[in-house]
Formats: C-alpha cells, sequence, structure tokens
C-alpha cells in the first residue's frame, strides 16, 4: 500500500478512518476502518439494520459522520456537499421520473453541465447502447419492466461519468432468474467503464457473484473483509461462517495440534474430528468444527477410514432441487447434519442411492473444515 493516499497511483481510492455514525443514543456505524481500491467492485453485505446502507449513504454525503473521516481519491469528504461529491447513487427504488420517457430521465443529470445539445444526445445515446435500451427511448417507466427500469436507473446515475457509483439493493425489486442475467450484465458494465463500484446487499448469493471483495457488516461493525472464495472457505469467526451460505458447527474442545491440524472432542459427532487451523489455539480451548453440507459424502456403506471425520446417523428429510439435492442427517446425539449432493446423473425416484430413513455414513476431508475459535460475548 502506498504511503501518501493523496496521489493518483495511490491503490486506495477511499479511505474510510475511524468512522461512527449515532443517531441519538444508537449507533448505527461504530468505527469502521475499511480501504477500497480504484475500479474494485466492492459489496457491503449484512443484514437489515447492520449499519451497511447508513455507511452508504455517507459515502454519498446524505449523512455526515460523527466521527472519523471519509477520503475519496485523496480529498477528504468532511463538509462536502453530495452534488459536489465524485460520486453518484443509484437507489434501489430506482426513482425515475414517470412523466419522464427513458431519454429524459437519462439526460435529467446532463442538464446543467458545461456541455452542447449535440454533446448531451451523443452521451444519452452512448448510455442507452451501453444498456441496450436505445429501441425504448422514448417510452415511459411505466411501459418497461423491472428489469428494463433498472438499466434507465444505472444509466442515468452512469450519466456524469461519476468516479464512485453507490448501489443500494440495485437488484432486489428483480425476480431471481432476471436478477441472475442483471448481475453478469452489471459486472460487465463496470469491468468496461473502470469506476468504482460500493454495492449495499443483503443478498448473499449476489455479493458473492458481483464483488471483487466483500465486507460483513454486523450491528455497525465489520466482522471480515476479503475475495468471496475468502469469506467463504476461510470464515474468521461463527458469525461469518453461519452467515454466509450453510454450513455445520460442531462444538467442541481442543484435543490436540498438529503441523497445522486440530483434533477435536465434539461430543455432537460422536466421534474425534480432526481440521485445518489457522488460528493460533491451545490444547483445551472451546471451538467449533465448520464444514460446508457440499464438502461431505453420504453414503449407505461405511468410509474405509473411520478414525475421524466419519459419523453415523439417519436421513431424516430429504429435498430434492434437480440440479442438487439436500439432505438433513440425524445423528444419535440428535444433533442435524446437512449434506448437498450434485445429482449428476440422471435418475428416477427408485435408482436414489439414499433416500428417506435410510441409515448412513457421513465423512468429509480434513481440509474441508476450519476449526473457528470461541466468539466471546
Amino acid at each position: 500500500m502506498a504511503e501518501n493516499s493523496d496521489t493518483k497511483t495511490d491503490p486506495v481510492f477511499i479511505r474510510i478512518e475511524n468512522v461512527t455514525k449515532k443517531f441519538g443514543s444508537f449507533t448505527a456505524v461504530d468505527n469502521v476502518s475499511l480501504d477500497i481500491g480504484r475500479g474494485e467492485l466492492f459489496a457491503l453485505l449484512g443484514g437489515s439494520g447492520c449499519g451497511k446502507t447508513t455507511l452508504l449513504r455517507m459515502l454519498a454525503g446524505f449523512e455526515a459522520p460523527t466521527s472519523g473521516r471519509i477520503m475519496i481519491d485523496g480529498q477528504d469528504m468532511t463538509g462536502v456537499a453530495p452534488f459536489d461529491r465524485p460520486v453518484n447513487m443509484m437507489f434501489q427504488s430506482y426513482a425515475l421520473f414517470p412523466h419522464m420517457s427513458v431519454e429524459k430521465n437519462v439526460g435529467y443529470g446532463l442538464k446543467h453541465e458545461n456541455m452542447t445539445d449535440a454533446q448531451r444526445k451523443d452521451r444519452v445515446r452512448e448510455l442507452l447502447d451501453m444498456v441496450q435500451l436505445t429501441q425504448f427511448a422514448a417510452r415511459k417507466p411505466h411501459q418497461l419492466s423491472g428489469g428494463q427500469r433498472q438499466r434507465v436507473a444505472l444509466a442515468r446515475a452512469l450519466a456524469k461519468s461519476p468516479k464512485v457509483l453507490l448501489l443500494d439493493e440495485p437488484l432486489g425489486a428483480l425476480d431471481k432468474k432476471l436478477r441472475e442475467q442483471t448481475q453478469f450484465e452489471l459486472m460487465n458494465i463496470q469491468d468496461r467503464l473502470g469506476i468504482t463500484f460500493i454495492v449495499v446487499t443483503h443478498d448473499q448469493e449476489e455479493a458473492m457473484t458481483l464483488a471483487d471483495r466483500i465486507a460483513i457488516m454486523d450491528r455497525g461493525v465489520i466482522r471480515q473483509v476479503g475475495t468471496p472464495t475468502d469469506i467463504y472457505e476461510f470464515p474468521n469467526s461463527r458469525f461469518t461462517a453461519d452467515f454466509i451460505g450453510s454450513i455445520n458447527l460442531f462444538d467442541g474442545t481442543v484435543a490436540a495440534i498438529k503441523a497445522g491440524k486440530a483434533r477435536i472432542t465434539a461430543p455432537a459427532a460422536g466421534c474425534a474430528l480432526e481440521a485445518d487451523t489457522r488460528y493460533g489455539l491451545s490444547t483445551g480451548d472451546k471451538v467449533s468444527v465448520a464444514v460446508r453440507p457440499e464438502k461431505i459424502t453420504i453414503s449407505r456403506g461405511k468410509p474405509r477410514s473411520t478414525a475421524v471425520n466419519a459419523v453415523q446417523g439417519e436421513v431424516l428429510d430429504l429435498g430434492y432441487f434437480g440440479k442438487d439435492s439436500l439432505y438433513r442427517v440425524k445423528l444419535a446425539s440428535g444433533a442435524l447434519v446437512r449434506v448437498s449432493k450434485v445429482n449428476d446423473q440422471r435418475l428416477s425416484e427408485a435408482d436414489r442411492q439414499v433416500d428417506w430413513e435410510d441409515k448412513v455414513w457421513l465423512s468429509w476431508d480434513a481440509r474441508s473444515a476450519i476449526v473457528l475459535p470461541e466468539e466471546r460475548p
């Protein structure tokens, strides 16, 4: 990282330094520090009330930090009005003008720019081409689909060529299939323009698909920042592991540590568990062993090696989703373990290898699980 954040060569384009925002006695954002790179597609991910939208509004200038500061491209944003910041914001509701055509909605922000009429028309045409809406230029918003309105809002937000685009739940109003398609369109547009995008979302899959990096927020603080792979495969806490995707957690005690692996006594599992550990743990520490459902092998037969990470149970529930199946397996301790299996062959129900009420074995490799230290209240 460059020492001087005021230079154009600094990879840190947005710097949030010890930012706190209070509304009366309520702390919405609590001493958050975060660096975002130039041209990065960054996601703020968290549940309702975690502070992500408040942080986005402070970046836009709609809220002022109670303490701390925000730097954008080397400039301190303290006291800088929203219209003087090198940012634009795309709202969740899209906020299109219903009486204006698509063309006029997109060009609205250019009315007071130092441009000729011909230049404005060229800019609007360029944006409509980019979002593939040129043929709908004369239509009103109510004549468009949800996905088309979303693209109009995106084009309007990009019209003045902001250095940063802030997107608040940009795809929340779209159905699942359209949302998936639009995610890739958004990524392609961002990559083409090279503008820094900051997306606020509560949708884990959306953040994992869109973002170069993700910040997980909880009760005003950032729990973890990393790439989608880092967040999913190497969570730094039980909270992050449980928040992103589905996971099985076995509480236990460290019995031994050797060569980066911990051996865990876990009563719910009914056997010794072994898992990778990236943390400074000691024998006797209280921990959780975390393993994703898709990392677990389910079979009727007993695994060859049952020394570690092999537990026996009964199939309590089975959910068929086409591309994969989800099993809920009840162990002797009463614990429920979720197992996901890809349906890589076309089989009828009668041909299923594992079915309801079957006695099964669950097993996984030590590298597929991770030991998480106990979280202090």
